[in-house]
């Protein structure tokens, strides 16, 4: 959240400088993510007011004839897409001849037959905020033409604080001031209150009734969406540019100055922390405002930018009374007149207004919708819609379920000041609230969790200057927190504040007490065994990456993978609805944001979720070529050297390893019908490699040259032995085997290993041949067999064992080549 420095100090005057606010506010909880240093605007930019606004014909460009104060009348070109129409009197910053603003000095050109006496700059083009989309305006009288803008809009530092999902009371001015005094035992100059109301106004409001709901959460709570809300009406208003002051605030936090009732409506958000929403009283019809959920799935909503969104039953809307004669809360939503589908929608409820009701530029009567909505119902729509706007950031983490009449109030009286509008008196003020209830502790719990001997007289005194009502017994503590700190309800969030507020730098210092149960023995060996996996692959030139679990229906589809079974019930994004059931889809995203042609080689150890129940697996990936060409030929990306870089893994881990191929059905779908191989591991199958079936690749943006393996963790272990190592010569016997081209090596090799006996060392290929000499269809190949015993072995001794192979070979109708 950006803050000026300013409007913190004009709320907690005893505020220490800048430079001391970053310990102090990291002590708290809200570190600081940066302090930006905004200078004032140039000593050349002045104000001048509009006179006459005339577009130049066949141009994008409009004439603006000024009043420059003692600088006379002036004219300039402007191609900004608001000096088209501006009304005379507005005022706009004036970059006078002669000034520089960075690189470029500005002074008197000729353009389209103007005399273009310097620029009028938009807020970008003067370096004190973010917006370049039109020029920067100010209401008439603002100040005297030719005033340097500098004398009204001073340099200042903008705080940039990093406020946690938990902390909601603090998204705003007001908020953080709130914290800050508490923490200094300072005085808090609250904002100026908007105008009381007294008796009904204007505007009828129904909301629905707590019997209307969509579910119970888990913890049986009624979800009804709105439990609160206040609604105001200011009439005869001159909408335009916000006054200088409101604009500064709001730019130096981030945000981009429209009109005089929008930026009202913002800058109440800020200084308050309630949203707030102004209707075009026009289109409010009936003076009447229903909030309802959607009336049928399906349903069609334009919100005020002109997006069309599908609402359903479980989104809570905001509309007008078109169509609708209801004398009764009850009728409203029994009866059969209630609104038709899409019509008279002002807005979705507390996310965005709707394009019926949105404000213009001719506004003139308002009605201020100020609400307290359910954040859960809130951030589901939201998600699902997938509009991400200010006031949701604030309503999904918890707004001040009593601070919506007061908003009303102040937006009110900033509209009747700034806009010459007046204030109907009275207000409507409808709903129940739920507020945070009583929480009990006692000072020795709090002392017990913190390990700080904090007496319970200043935990008394600390929550009190929260704004918690306390009542103490003793050593027992009774505290109902605040309103707008939802955020407290366990003993435990009473012993943090304590703990925030007293001081972390005064936690003592002390040795932890060391206990080794027997429960605890080898708790550390998984561990362990994953650190020596992920040394051995980083030793291969794997690079470990880390994904989300979370995946949805679409991406599992494009990767051939199992759909999701577990579902989110509030999913972050509208791609990650539901968890993976396999890790190679993720290694594939991965691998997609590498550029093309570069080697890739991935690994990931991480939990999936298929439908046999969750499961941690290892997941490798290798795309593009192993070793790139320099001076010598490169090492392909094939097949064999992913092969071959698993066995180097199997090796370093101290494993056997066996690679036995997949046929037909046996193939993983996302796998190459023809490159698939089954991976046996210390004898035990534990998943499966092989290359990327093109169609999959093609679905990531990859190409056939990417090769995968996943496999179920933990990795089988071996029984592990010593021998002392022969010292006898080894005895060689070379075999040639000729089998039909569809028998892999790995059959061939398994055959012999299991019936050559315990004085075969190893078998180990060194040729393959095809050809007339060994028929059609047929390949040949030629092993080498190493056999070792504890002395130097005779023929007598091996002969019988290469005899015994080739009746095994025989018997399986192969063959032996003899040339």
């Amino acid at each position: 959240m950006k803050l000026p420095y300013s409007w913190l100090k004009e709320l907690v005057p005893a505020l220490p400088p800048v430079s001391d606010l970053e310990p102090l506010l990291a002590s708290l909880g809200l570190p600081l993510e940066g302090v930006e240093e905004v200078p004032a605007p140039a000593e050349g930019v002045v104000l001048a007011t509009v006179t006459q606004a005339e577009p130049l014909t066949g141009t994008a460009l409009t004439r603006l004839a000024l009043d420059v104060g003692p600088h006379g009348a002036r004219e300039i070109a402007s191609g900004a897409p608001n000096a088209v129409s501006l009304p005379a009197g507005t005022m706009v910053a004036l970059v006078t001849p002669g000034t520089r603003l960075g690189d470029v000095e500005y002074g008197v050109r000729p353009m389209q037959g103007v005399e273009s006496w310097g620029m009028a700059a938009s807020a970008k083009e003067l370096g004190v905020g973010e917006s370049s989309a039109g020029l920067l305006l100010f209401p008439a009288g603002t100040a005297a033409p030719g005033m340097p803008l500098h004398e009204l809009w001073a340099a200042d530092s903008v705080l940039d604080v990093e406020v946690t999902p938990n902390r909601a009371d603090v998204l705003s001015a007001l908020g953080l001031a709130r914290d800050l005094a508490a923490y200094l035992g300072t005085e808090l100059v609250e904002p100026e209150a908007g105008p009381a109301a007294s008796g009904e106004g204007e505007i009828r409001v129904v909301l629905p009734p707590r019997g209307v709901t969509l579910e119970r959460d888990p913890s049986g709570k009624i979800r009804f969406g709105c439990d609160h809300f206040a609604a105001r009406t200011v009439n005869g208003l001159q909408n335009g540019p916000a006054p200088l002051w409101m604009q500064r605030r709001l730019t130096l936090a981030g945000m981009r100055s429209i009109d005089l009732i929008v930026d009202t409506s913002n800058y109440v958000m800020l200084e308050l922390g309630q949203p707030t929403a102004l209707y075009d009283r026009r289109d409010v019809q009936g003076d009447q405002i229903i909030v309802s959920f959607g009336l049928r799935q399906g349903e069609t909503v334009r919100d005020l930018l002109g997006g069309e969104h599908t609402v359903g039953p479980e989104d809570l809307l905001i509309r007008d009374g078109r169509e609708v004669g209801i004398p009764s809360v009850a009728e409203a939503f029994a009866t059969a007149g209630q609104p038709k589908a899409g019509q008279g929608v002002l807005g979705i409820a507390g996310i965005m207004g709707g394009d019926h009701g949105h404000v213009r530029a001719d506004t003139a009567d308002v009605v201020i919708e100020s609400a307290h909505f359910d954040p859960v119902l809130l951030r589901r729509t939201s998600t699902r819609l997938g509009l991400k706007t200010d006031a949701v950031y604030r309503y999904e983490r918890g707004v001040d379920p009593l601070l919506a009449p007061r908003a009303a109030d102040r937006v009110a009286g900033l509209l009747a000041a700034c806009g010459a509008g007046q204030v109907h008196p009275g207000a409507t003020v409808v709903g129940d609230p739920e507020l945070p209830g009583p929480i009990q502790a006692t000072g020795e719990q709090i002392r017990a969790l913190l390990g700080m001997d904090i007496p319970t007289d200043e935990m008394e005194a600390l929550l009190t200057r929260l704004g918690c009502r306390v009542t103490r017994e003793g050593d027992r503590l009774t505290v109902t927190p605040p309103s707008w700190r939802v955020d407290l309800v366990l003993w435990q969030d009473l012993a943090e504040e304590v703990a925030r507020l007293h001081g972390y730098a005064e936690l003592p210092e002390t040795l932890p007490t060391l206990r080794v149960h027997e429960s605890n023995l080898g708790a550390g060996d998984e561990s362990a065994a994953r650190s020596d996996l992920r040394r051995t692959l980083a030793g291969l030139g794997f690079q470990e990456v880390v994904t989300y679990t979370f995946t949805s229906d679409e991406e599992a589809g494009k990767a051939r993978a199992g759909r999701p079974g577990v579902r989110l019930r509030n999913p972050l994004t509208a791609d990650r609805t539901g968890m993976r059931t396999a890790l190679y889809p993720s290694l594939l995203r991965a691998a997609g944001m590498h550029p093309k042609g570069e080697r890739v080689l991935l690994f990931e150890i991480g939990r999936v979720f298929p439908a046999s129940g969750e499961t941690e697996r290892l997941g490798l990936l290798m795309r593009g070529p192993l070793a790139p060409a320099t001076y010598q030929p490169g090492v392909a990306g094939s097949f064999a050297a992913f092969k071959g870089l698993v066995e180097a893994f199997a090796a370093g881990q101290g494993a056997a390893l066996d690679v036995r191929q997949l046929r037909g059905e046996a193939v993983p779908p996302a796998l190459h019908p023809g490159i698939a191989g089954e991976v046996v591991w210390n004898g035990q199958p534990v998943g499966w490699l092989g290359a990327l079936h093109p169609e999959v690749a093609a679905e990531f943006g990859l190409k056939g040259d990417t090769f995968v393996l996943e496999v179920a963790l933990p990795l089988p272990g071996r029984a592990w032995g010593f021998r002392d190592p022969s010292r006898a010569p080894a005895a060689w016997r070379d075999l040639a085997v000729i089998a039909p081209r569809g028998v892999s090596y790995g059959e061939v090799a398994a055959l012999l290993r299991g019936e050559a006996g315990e004085l075969v060392e190893s078998v180990q290929p060194f040729d393959v041949y095809e050809g007339e000499q060994v028929g059609e269809g047929n390949r040949s190949v030629a092993v080498r067999l190493v056999f070792r015993g504890e002395r130097t072995l005779t023929d007598a001794e091996v002969d019988p064992v290469m005899d015994r192979l080739m009746d095994a070979v025989r018997a399986q109708g192969w063959s032996i080549r003899e040339k």
